[in-house]
C-alpha cells in the first residue's frame, strides 16, 4: 500500500511502485503482532483460571481497541511497533480462549462444524478487510490505512456486546466447583433441558476422576504425568502444522510478493485468494460433522501444500518475471490456499483443543497456541531475508524450503495422530488413560467415563462398576496405586 509505504518506508525508483520498506522493519510490523500472540496466548492457563473464557475475550477486545487507537495515530515506526505488538496481545487472547470456549460448549457431534465456522468467519473478516484495502489503497497517502483502521472497531464493539447474551463455559464453571451455574449454562446451551443433568454428571464424573487421578492440576502435570505429557505432545504438533505448512509466508506475505513478483494486480490477487480460502472454509463446514475425519483432512492438505510450493519455486526458477510464471503462481496459490484452508487450518486447530485433558485444557491449549504462533512468527521474521529485493531475492523459490516440511508433518501425522471424530471429550479421556496407539483411537469401544479413583486412605470407586470389566482401566488404576 504506497499510502502506509509514503509514511513508514522510503523511496525506491526500483521497486515497481515507487517505495519500499526496509527488510528490517518488514520484519517487525509482521512479526511483532504474531510475538504478541505468542505472549498472551502462553498466559493462556493463568488467564483461564482466574477470569474464564468470557472475561478473557472481553479483555481481548478491550486491547484491539487500544491498539488501533495507537496505529491510527502515530506516525512514528516505534507506534506503530507498539501498536502492533498489542493487537498481538489480543489476537492471542480471541484465538485461544474463543476456541476453548466453543469446543467445550458444543456437543462432540458438532465440535467440528463449530471450530469450522469459527475458521470461516475469520477468513471472511480477512475477506472483507482485503476488499476494504483494496477500495481504500486508491485514496492516496494516509487515509488508504486509516480508513480500514477506522473500520475495525466495529468488530470489537459488536463481540463485546454479544458477550453478555451468552453463558459461561459449563466445563470451566464445573472446574471451578460452580455446578449450579454450569448446569444453568448447560440448559442454555442444548436444546432438551431434560437430558442436561445426564451429560453434566458425565463431566463431573470425568473432571473429579482426573483431579484425583493426578493428586494435582500444577501446570507441570503436562510434563510431569505421561498421559498428560503425551496430550500435550500431540495438541502442540498439531497445532504447529499450520506453521510447518507455510501458510504463514502465503498469508502475511501474499500482497508483497504478488507486487515485487508482478503478478497481476496484487490486492485483487489477494481478494481472489481470500474468496476461495473463505468458500473452501464453508464447503468444509458443511461436511465436517458426516466426513471430518481428522488424519485423512490433514495429510492430504500437507501433501497438496507442498506440492503447490514445489512447482511454484521450479516454474519460477525455470522462467522468473513472465507472464506465464506469473499465471502459474496464481493458479498453484489458489490451489494451496484451498489444501491449507480446506484440509490444514480447520483441523489443526480442532486436534489442539480436541487432545489435552479437561483440568489442563486452558494451559495445554494456551502452549498449543503460543508454540504455533511462535512457529508463525519466525515464518514472518525470516521470510523477508529470503523474498525481499535488497536481501536474497529468492521470491517464489523459498517455496524450496517448505516442500520438505509439508512432507515431513504429513508423516508425522500418519504416525502418531489419533482419530477423535465425533468422540465426547470424556471418550477422549478413556482412550489416552488406556494408553492406545494412534491406529486403534477410531474402533476403539468406550465404555464410559475411564476414570478409576482409588484412594490408599479410602479405598472407592468413582463411576459404574462396569468399568472394572474394562482389563486397561484397571491395569491403569494399579499404576496410579503404586
Amino acid at each position: 500500500m504506497p499510502g502506509f509505504l509514503e509514511v513508514f518506508g522510503n523511496k525506491d525508483p526500483a521497486s515497481p511502485i515507487g517505495y519500499n520498506i526496509s527488510p528490517g522493519r518488514q520484519q517487525l510490523i509482521s512479526s511483532l503482532m504474531i510475538l504478541g500472540a505468542f505472549v498472551s496466548a502462553s498466559a493462556a492457563g493463568p488467564i483461564a483460571k482466574f477470569i474464564g473464557r468470557k472475561t478473557s475475550i472481553w479483555a481481548a477486545c478491550v486491547l484491539c481497541i487500544i491498539s488501533n487507537v495507537v496505529m491510527m495515530t502515530t506516525t512514528s515506526i516505534g507506534g506503530l511497533y507498539a501498536g502492533r505488538l498489542a493487537i498481538g496481545l489480543a489476537n492471542g487472547l480471541f484465538m485461544t480462549f474463543a476456541q476453548l470456549y466453543l469446543q467445550e460448549c458444543a456437543p462432540a457431534r458438532y465440535r467440528g462444524l463449530t471450530i469450522g465456522a469459527f475458521q470461516s468467519w475469520t477468513s471472511f473478516g480477512t475477506l472483507v478487510g482485503t476488499i476494504i484495502d483494496n477500495f481504500t489503497v486508491k485514496l492516496g497517502g494516509k487515509q488508504s490505512y486509516i480508513v480500514p483502521l477506522g473500520i475495525v472497531y466495529v468488530v470489537p464493539g459488536l463481540l463485546s456486546l454479544g458477550l453478555f447474551l451468552i453463558p459461561e463455559s459449563p466445563r470451566w464453571l464445573l472446574q471451578m466447583g460452580e455446578e449450579e451455574k454450569a448446569r444453568k449454562s448447560l440448559k442454555w446451551l442444548r436444546p432438551f433441558p431434560e437430558l442436561v443433568d445426564a451429560e453434566l454428571y458425565e463431566m463431573k464424573t470425568a473432571i473429579d476422576a482426573e483431579k484425583d487421578l493426578a493428586r494435582n492440576s500444577e501446570v507441570m502435570d503436562i510434563i510431569r504425568n505421561p498421559v498428560d505429557r503425551r496430550r500435550t505432545l500431540l495438541a502442540v504438533s498439531a497445532v504447529t502444522l499450520q506453521a510447518a505448512s507455510g501458510a504463514m509466508y502465503v498469508i502475511s506475505y501474499g500482497t508483497y510478493f504478488f507486487e515485487m513478483a508482478g503478478v497481476g494486480s496484487a490486492f485483487e490477487n489477494s481478494c481472489i485468494l481470500t474468496a476461495v480460502g473463505v468458500f473452501v472454509i464453508l464447503v468444509n463446514s458443511a461436511i465436517i460433522t458426516r466426513y471430518g475425519r481428522r488424519r485423512i483432512f490433514l495429510i492430504t492438505g500437507l501433501l497438496l501444500c507442498g506440492i503447490c510450493q514445489l512447482i511454484i519455486a521450479a516454474v519460477y526458477t525455470v522462467n522468473p518475471g513472465t507472464k506465464s510464471t506469473g499465471q502459474v503462481i496464481v493458479g498453484m496459490s489458489v490451489i494451496y490456499i484451498i489444501g491449507y484452508n480446506g484440509m490444514i487450518a480447520t483441523y489443526a486447530w480442532l486436534c489442539g483443543g480436541e487432545f489435552p485433558s479437561q483440568r489442563l485444557r486452558s494451559y495445554t491449549f494456551g502452549l498449543a497456541a503460543a508454540v504455533g504462533f511462535l512457529g508463525a512468527w519466525l515464518t514472518t521474521f525470516t521470510a523477508p531475508y529470503f523474498i525481499n529485493p535488497s536481501a536474497l531475492n529468492w521470491g517464489p523459490k523459498y517455496g524450496y524450503i517448505w516442500t520438505p516440511s509439508c512432507f515431513i508433518a504429513a508423516a508425522w501425522v500418519w504416525l502418531y495422530l489419533p482419530e477423535v471424530k465425533n468422540r465426547t471429550f470424556e471418550e477422549i479421556d478413556e482412550m489416552f488413560l488406556a494408553r492406545l496407539p494412534a491406529r486403534k483411537f477410531r474402533k476403539y469401544q468406550c465404555i464410559g467415563p475411564a476414570a478409576m479413583v482409588v484412594d490408599e486412605k479410602n479405598p472407592r470407586v468413582s463411576i459404574q462398576e462396569v468399568v472394572w470389566n474394562n482389563p486397561k482401566a484397571v491395569a491403569e488404576a494399579a499404576i496410579h496405586v503404586a
